[in-house]
């Protein structure tokens, strides 16, 4: 199942360091908030990586398909939970986000048994990057956290809210043109005497 590649390398990397990264921000060491950053920013980079290195040397396997979305919804997990304990996040947010996470993780995944793939587009991208960059700054910024990270954290809420409904909408319409096809699609006729 684990094909050694670079992409999947990187892929267990991030999984690796989820635990790192919740230990930092937890355990009051003194620049625990700079390494969990650092841990954090580091683990992000990954995500960005592997998926474009699989493609660009054809690197694309069964694993990196199912784990690499499996990292990313951990590691996001993981520090929203983190800094909801932390009292630096609020918890309706995280679980906004959370939630959404979950829910489209499932359905994809879902859909994927099924023989549809479900691309990730311009608004689920651009809810990456907002989470990335909110719970890198809620992370860095420390407590009290100033008005713009405030503000960047609700962007985050909204483009996941937006992003989540406009999946849903494109998940219905690629299902049913996929019904369509088999529909139409012509049927086997029994051979025989």
């Amino acid at each position: 199942m684990f094909a050694p590649n670079l992409p999947n390398g990187l892929t267990m990397l991030r999984i690796l360091l989820v635990p790192v990264l919740v230990v930092a921000l937890l355990d009051e060491t003194p620049n625990g908030d700079l390494m969990a950053a650092i841990v954090f920013a580091l683990a992000s980079a990954t995500d960005a990586m592997d998926g474009y290195i699989a493609r660009a040397r054809n690197a694309i396997t069964s694993f990196g398909k199912l784990m690499d979305p499996i990292a990313d919804k951990l590691l996001i997990i993981a520090a929203l939970v983190a800094l909801v304990s932390l009292d630096r996040l609020a918890a309706w947010v995280a679980m906004v986000i959370i939630a959404r996470e979950l829910t489209v993780t499932i359905t994809r995944m879902q859909a994927n048994q099924q023989g549809v793939v479900i691309a990730a587009n311009w608004w689920g991208k651009s809810k990456t990057i907002v989470q990335v960059a909110a719970i890198f700054f809620l992370i860095a910024v420390g407590e009290p956290a100033p008005a713009w990270v405030d503000g960047l954290v609700y962007g985050a809420v909204v483009i996941t809210i937006v992003s989540g409904i406009d999946y849903f909408f494109g998940l219905r319409r690629v299902l049913r043109e996929a019904e369509a096809r088999r529909e139409v699609a012509p049927t086997a006729k029994p051979t025989g005497s």
